[in-house]
């Protein structure tokens, strides 16, 4: 992605026309300023997609999916980065430029795009032989019908058969010593003391013995979002241990990132409007010979917020689906922590738990795919299963009881982005422990923004503050939702960046505070680039990876609301800030005694700095 100049991004977009891009699939009609049309990311009757020439930028107020027009082609053709943009480029009559940096960069990055290019060939060699071996395995193939699976759904997902024997692959890659097949994941060294050797981490001579990763057993291809193989999953056909074998991590596969079936499903994802995740690599395929379409599954790992992210981008509801027994619980509360930072009025996730005798696999099979939607339809929404994890073991009747939960619903509240969802659960919480809402925030953490700045009455420049202050005389960082509040409008807006006063801009760019890399970086953005659109800033995010977390706070859902109707907004934001700052620091200066003059003129000048900001901001 650092190979393309930014500046090449940015009169790229001011070229295209996202009208015309996203018109090529969507039909839209003309909405005043926007144009309209149905999501082409979720399902819907009426529409809720918007697209702005003004901006450049795409937003569906119903699955919350947004950006500019080279997110577009990334997400629903799945293009990768320079894909997206070699066709627009194309499209633009624009020539793409040489990557920058100096010789040796360039020849590094060259050298990186062919050896992963390598690695790629090498897997799908693989790939056309473990298939070629099931078709000649009647014992596989009558595993496979053993478990229900037709040759249509086998084909459709690319399944095969790794023979047993230890060097099966040699048959495909004579050369069976080379480092491209460790590096690939495909084959295991090791040395004379029978330690695994890792690809590079030793010289041929310390290897003494290779053997095919994958033995006799089902294999299943892992593909990525634009149907790249990057590994591959095992499964034994009788008894043995483990009964799954995944890649392990390579250049291309990082199985806490990617999710077995996304590429299959990613359609069926869409129209479906949510995503079914399942344990297994026979419950996605089954599930789809039988209809059920949008399954994917996690690969041997817990369900990661990376994960959660990825399946929201195609659409606005996850269901989970996990055994009813304790270690399927204990699966669904992580990834119940994992989905939280993600969540919104407009997403929603759920949980499945089915009989205890019955996997997906063995229901869909058994009673069918109306019965297993039925199912999926009477899913927990996880406002449900949050309050009952929350009172889980515990005795609820008891103030000790409720104490406890009370601890466990901060660190969960903590993790849920402010929202109408957060404000219902807390309500909902708060009834149930018989407590007040205020007492489910989660403790300010100690050590937090911005020791000794000191913003005065005048919003004047910072004053150090003493040094090895004890522990309980350290600030805390500014309350994490009005900070977040704040730049979720200057994101979206972001010519309101003038209206941050010196003293509250100190504390928004701090290091320590929860959207100070942010804004640094929204300052910085803008001294170059006095006027951008959202898509050309939605591009540059993106450049200095931090288009996640710009995405977690929602910017793109205020980018059609009025600036000047959000200013209240934002100066309430940073008057909160600022606020709870002085608060803070008044707190320090008196827990020290207030024994000196300076400490007391400092604690007046406060005080008449909060004074002002109450006066200003009555209902705060």
């Amino acid at each position: 992605m650092s190979l393309i100049p930014q500046d090449f991004i940015q009169e790229l977009l001011g070229r295209v026309d996202i009208v015309d891009v996203v018109g090529r699939s969507v039909q839209l009609k003309k909405a005043g300023a926007n144009y309209k049309g149905l999501c082409p990311f979720h399902t819907e009757k009426s529409a809720s997609f918007t697209v702005s020439p003004s901006k450049q930028f795409y937003h569906c107020f119903g699955c919350g999916a947004h950006g500019s027009a080279i997110g577009f082609l990334m997400e629903h053709a799945a293009l990768g980065f320079p894909e997206a943009v070699r066709e627009l480029a194309r499209e633009a009559g624009m020539e793409l430029p040489q990557p920058q940096g100096d010789e040796a960069e360039q020849r590094r990055a060259a050298e990186q795009r062919s050896h992963k290019a390598r690695l790629r060939e090498v897997l799908e060699q693989a790939d056309r032989f473990y298939r070629d071996r099931l078709r000649a395995s009647a014992r596989a193939i009558e595993y496979l019908k053993g478990r229900g699976l037709s040759g249509r759904a086998a084909a459709r997902f690319g399944i095969g058969y790794a023979p047993d024997e230890w060097q099966g692959l040699e048959r495909v890659f004579p050369h069976y010593e080379a480092e491209l097949l460790l590096q690939a994941g495909l084959v295991v060294a090791r040395d004379a003391q029978g330690q695994t050797v890792e690809p590079g981490a030793a010289s041929a001579a310390a290897v003494t013995r290779r053997y095919d990763r994958l033995r006799d057993r089902i294999t299943f291809p892992i593909r990525n979002a634009q149907g790249e193989i990057i590994g591959f999953g095992g499964r034994v056909l009788d008894r043995g241990e483990p009964k799954y074998l995944n890649s392990p991590e390579t250049e291309l596969f990082h199985k806490g990132e990617e999710l077995y079936g996304l590429f299959e499903a990613r359609q069926a994802i869409q129209r479906h409007g949510q995503a079914l995740v399942v344990e297994g690599y026979l419950d996605v395929v089954a599930l789809a010979q039988h209809g059920v379409e949008h399954a994917v599954a996690t690969l041997g790992t817990a369900c990661t917020a990376e994960h959660v992210r990825k399946l929201f981008r195609y659409c606005a509801q996850i269901v989970f689906s996990f055994d009813g027994d304790a270690a399927g619980r204990r699966a669904a509360a992580r990834a119940m922590e994992a989905a939280l930072p993600a969540l919104s009025d407009e997403r929603s996730v759920k949980f499945l738990f089915l009989p205890a005798e019955h996997d997906p696999d063995s229901f869909v099979r058994e009673h069918g795919a109306d019965a297993f939607e039925r199912e999926i339809a009477r899913a927990r929404p996880l406002s449900v299963f949050l309050l009952d994890h929350v009172g889980e073991g515990l005795a609820l009747d008891t103030a000790e009881g409720r104490a406890q939960a009370v601890s466990r619903a901060r660190s969960l509240m903590g993790l849920l982005p402010e929202s109408a969802l957060k404000g219902q659960i807390a309500g909902e919480l708060a009834q149930r422990l018989r407590t007040s809402v205020d007492e489910l925030r989660p403790a300010a953490a100690p050590g937090g923004a911005r020791r000794g700045l000191r913003p005065g009455a005048g919003g004047g420049a910072p004053t150090p503050a003493p040094t090895a202050q004890p522990r309980s005389q350290r600030l805390s960082r500014p309350r994490v939702d009005h900070a977040h509040t704040a730049m979720r409008i200057l994101l979206a807006h972001p010519q309101l960046w003038r209206e941050v006063g010196p003293a509250q801009h100190e504390l928004l760019v701090s290091p320590d505070c929860s959207v100070g890399e942010l804004a640094r970086w929204l300052e910085s953005y803008l001294d170059e680039h006095a006027h951008p659109t959202p898509s050309a800033l939605w591009e540059a995010l993106r450049a200095d990876e931090l288009l996640a977390a710009a995405e977690a706070l929602q910017p793109a859902e205020l980018l059609e609301r009025d600036a000047a109707e959000l200013l209240p907004d934002l100066h309430g934001a940073l008057g909160s800030v600022e606020m709870a700052w002085i608060k803070r620091r008044q707190q320090q200066l008196a827990e020290g005694g207030l024994g000196d003059e300076a400490s007391r003129l400092e604690y007046q000048s406060l005080s008449l700095r909060l004074r002002e900001l109450m006066h200003d901001l009555p209902r705060l």
